[in-house]
């Protein structure tokens, strides 16, 4: 039997040099679980906005499966969350999203991502959030990505440096019941093809889900 493919963000793939992002699948969110449960900052810090590392054990896995689940079920053309798994040698080191509301009049993503605290200081970072970039300008043709990152995460920040992000900002937020200052960053196609590495990713599927993202048509 003929019928369209349910799913086609199971056929997107990005690949660079050392990485590949696929989006996330029940049997890798058991592997960023269990990520998660490795480590993923010190726990006198908190990188996150909201503070999931914070769960109990019992619940840390739990919960990460249902926030994935939550935003897979709730995506829409009109507003998504693209959360890619990372992988190294065919292992889940983290997972990186790409965020979008109204993106066919806003060309506007907002990046985000963690990776497991043993692969930090690596290099992964920035390419799996080059990779991310590079697929929404080249591909989505965005005109802007943003991110932001809390003004005593200096790991994030340095990655946003080198790819070539502008502050635009800063903002005041809750944090473990404390106020806590974050920095805005933006990015435009410009400033990215200024800053992007010398390699481009890899890229698979995305015709069969270009719709999914971008609107128009059935795919």
């Amino acid at each position: 039997m003929n019928h369209p493919e349910p799913w086609p963000l199971r056929h997107l793939v990005l690949r660079t040099p050392g990485l590949q992002l696929r989006p996330d699948d029940d049997a890798g969110l058991l592997e960023l679980a269990d990520e998660a449960h490795r480590g993923v900052h010190p726990p006198e810090t908190m990188p996150f906005g909201f503070p999931w590392t914070d769960a109990p054990s019992e619940e840390l896995g739990r919960n990460t499966l249902q926030h994935h689940w939550k935003l897979r079920a709730e995506f829409m053309p009109e507003s998504w969350v693209l959360n890619f798994l990372v992988r190294l040698d065919g292992r889940v080191i983290g997972t990186q999203g790409l965020v979008a509301k109204d993106f066919a009049v806003t060309r506007q993503v907002h990046t985000g991502s963690w990776i497991g605290r043993r692969y930090q200081g690596q290099g992964y970072g920035t390419e799996m959030r080059a990779a991310a970039l590079a697929f929404a300008f080249d591909h989505l043709e965005a005109e802007q990505a943003r991110s932001d990152a809390f003004t005593d995460n200096p790991a994030s920040q340095r990655v946003s440096r080198k790819l070539g992000y502008v502050a635009d900002g800063t903002q005041r937020r809750q944090r473990r019941g404390q106020a806590a200052d974050i920095t805005r960053l933006l990015l435009t196609r410009e400033r990215f093809d200024a800053h992007r590495p010398r390699w481009k990713p890899e890229v698979e599927g995305f015709e069969q889900c270009r719709h999914m993202l971008v609107g128009g048509g059935t795919g």
